[in-house]
């Protein structure tokens, strides 16, 4: 079956170029209204222009599609509002957002600023909780809405140099686990992408021969998928040069330790009952984790918890 977006309206943010742009057209392309939304600055956030963003909006009408271009700055709320509204004014309402939007200021934990953190944590999180909350609401009134959030290795994973990129993108993570939540009733899914491209992002960083097979088109398909009537909840998606994979944060089943124990000689004595894999789960919400350690400390005490 053919997945396509006839009658939904998409905001696509940092899609001057890059991923964004990637994301925007195929969207445009299966039939969603686009906002492209770029500030249109250096990678390093710098700078602002409205060119990119219209240069791709003439490139989505060149092939029969519709879209409109916005200079919102996503780590500044009331723009991030204008532009909804802006969407909403055109087309009515907002089926889909991809917070794609993103600037790098990579130096070591000892050489960075902390300004450069902070802007970093603005542009990256707060710009993603910019976009969804002014989103939020409408999804919420229609009962239907697809979001993305982008998350990264360097967040899942560690990159070193990033540690400003690496705590904003773990932190969308958490932002989805909870929106999955108050989302579902409405139909609102919430997904990740955890996305690998030759970009200008990444020029530099990889060699050549990987940088030309890591294009943003063969990251698209992923979002597209997320983004879909048919669409996951909840889940990072991980992409790059047409490979696809799925990250979990999982938990060990974990061992309860007798109040003698309770120290940390105990922990360690028992640190192989405690990370042992065998029983391990994919929590889906928070409260599952104090569940099991209330029953496991029950079952120690030989208590009932009725």
């Amino acid at each position: 079956m053919t997945i396509r977006y006839d009658g939904k309206v998409a905001i696509v943010t940092g899609a001057g170029q890059g991923l964004g742009r990637s994301h925007a057209i195929e969207l445009a392309k299966r039939g969603a209204k686009v906002v492209i939304n770029d500030l249109g600055g250096a990678k390093d956030g710098t700078g602002g222009s409205s060119d990119a963003a219209r240069a791709v909006v003439a490139e989505i009408e060149a092939l029969g599609g519709e879209a409109i271009a916005n200079g919102a700055n996503v780590a500044k709320y009331d723009e991030v509002e204008a532009m909804v509204k802006q969407a909403v004014d055109k087309w009515g309402r907002v089926d889909i957002l991809v917070n794609n939007a993103g600037i790098l200021r990579d130096k070591s934990f000892t050489k960075g600023t902390l300004d450069d953190f902070k802007l970093v944590v603005d542009v990256h999180l707060m710009g993603t909780v910019n976009c969804t909350k002014a989103c939020w609401d409408i999804m919420r009134e229609q009962n239907y809405g697809r979001v993305v959030v982008t998350t990264s290795s360097s967040g899942l994973y560690g990159n070193f140099g990033q540690t400003n990129y690496g705590s904003a993108k773990m932190g969308v993570i958490g932002l989805m686990n909870t929106l999955v939540q108050e989302g579902a009733k409405h139909d609102i899914r919430v997904n990740a992408l955890a996305p690998t491209a030759g970009t200008r992002m990444t020029e530099g960083l990889i060699p050549e021969k990987a940088f030309d097979l890591l294009t943003p088109e063969t990251v698209t398909p992923a979002v597209l998928y997320l983004v879909g009537e048919d669409a996951p909840n909840k889940t990072i998606l991980c992409a790059g040069a047409g490979a696809y994979a799925v990250a979990k944060i999982v938990e060990t089943d974990g061992a309860w330790l007798s109040p003698q124990e309770q120290t940390p000689e105990g922990i360690a004595a028992h640190w192989a009952a405690i990370t042992a894999t065998e029983g391990e789960k994919v929590p889906q919400a928070g409260f599952e984790q104090t569940i099991k350690f209330t029953a496991k400390a029950a079952k120690g005490l030989g208590v009932s918890l009725d």
